[in-house]
């Protein structure tokens, strides 16, 4: 685990570094032609570069400040730099965006002529190769260390790519047409470079607000916890992202009632471990023992079952207990509940209570935990 951090911030640095001397580069020399060329266009390009230096900055200060250890006041380390550095440059690439629109539209309503040259052609075509050779730095960086930041920032390479390839093709258009499109040419660049930033600032948000696990970190664990033949199911399985490198989940598992809890506890212990060791994931693991032997749970659990299938098919159940009461019986269950269901919790209850009472071979009263699906899907 050491080892994968401190590669991880060796890449994170390399590649800002990396971004912060091209991007420099590509600034001051799209700068001097546009201003030479009296090219909005142009300009709006450059200052593109100049806030893709600035991201690099702050990715290589999000590195950095994601290094540092666990202490008392942070346990779970400082891995979320990396996501609020991602948060920061988005913010960066918004205002940019913002200002260089605002000059375009003057430029529309006031055009001035574009003095185009090969010259500028060829700083355009260079600016274009060194990107292209960016966007593949970062996006090999970023596979390797599984960094959503490198990868977005070789994203925003590619798409720069695009960008200046407009710039060019409106210079391009002007010297053989006379057709005044640098305005609109770098407006379009500016809705671009917004739209860039917009779409960044989502996914660097969306972890900090704790999003879902993904299919395939939930498969690990899931195959992990499928490996060990004793467990005959699982629920409840919550993944907490403090960052990369920093995940930590919890899930219950069931087993058969008469297996011995002290081998139940070791079994867990080692599924824990495995988890670890293979996906770098801290799991807890908490252990529900289930009842296999007793028919009448068997079957009012699939009565239950074929009632919720016929509310809604999505509709799951687990931890499903019988416990005698006084003149009826408890039926103690927790319900998958899916998003676009909520609020109507009371009314599932109702419905199947109702059905219960007209179909069942005795006096049965629900006792209904609802948990949102996106744990037990």
């Amino acid at each position: 685990m050491t080892e994968n951090t401190t590669e991880r911030t060796a890449s994170g640095r390399r590649a800002g570094a990396v971004g912060i001397v091209t991007n420099a580069l590509l600034f001051a020399m799209k700068l001097a032609v546009g201003t030479l060329a009296g090219s909005v266009s142009i300009t709006a390009d450059a200052l593109n570069n100049l806030s893709d230096a600035s991201s690099s900055v702050v990715t290589l200060l999000g590195f950095k400040l994601a290094e540092k250890p666990a202490d008392e006041d942070h346990p779970y380390g400082h891995a979320r730099y990396e996501y609020l550095s991602g948060l920061a440059v988005a913010v960066m690439i918004l205002f940019i965006g913002y200002e260089l629109a605002k000059s375009s539209i003057e430029k529309i309503f006031a055009p001035q002529p574009v003095e185009f040259t090969w010259i500028t052609a060829a700083v355009l075509l260079v600016s274009m190769g060194i990107k292209l050779w960016l966007a593949y730095f970062n996006h090999r960086l970023g596979k390797r260390i599984q960094s959503d930041t490198l990868l977005a920032a070789a994203a925003d390479s590619r798409n720069d790519v695009v960008a200046t390839g407009a710039v060019l093709l409106s210079g391009i258009v002007e010297r053989f047409t006379g057709l005044g499109i640098d305005g609109f040419m770098g407006l379009a660049v500016a809705v671009f470079i917004l739209y860039s930033g917009i779409g960044l600032a989502k996914n660097t948000i969306s972890p900090l607000l704790g999003e879902a696990a993904g299919p395939e970190l939930r498969e690990q664990i899931l195959d992990q916890i499928r490996s060990e033949p004793r467990v005959l199911g699982y629920h409840d399985l919550m993944v907490h992202d403090y960052g990369p490198g920093r995940r930590f989940a919890s899930v219950h598992v069931e087993m058969d009632r008469r297996e011995d809890p002290l081998v139940c506890h070791e079994l867990i212990d080692g599924l824990e471990r495995e988890c670890f060791e293979s996906h770098g994931i801290q799991l807890v693991i908490h252990y529900d023992p289930v009842v296999t032997d007793d028919p009448e749970l068997d079957r009012m659990r699939a009565i239950v079952c074929a009632h919720l299938e016929a509310i809604d098919s999505r509709l799951a159940i687990h931890d499903f207990r019988i416990v005698p009461g006084s003149g009826h019986t408890n039926l103690i269950f927790d319900i998958g509940l899916p998003a676009d269901l909520t609020g109507r919790e009371k009314e599932i209850k109702a419905r199947l209570d109702q059905q219960l009472s007209q179909n069942a071979p005795k006096k049965y009263e629900t006792i209904i935990t609802f948990d949102p699906e996106a744990f037990n899907r």
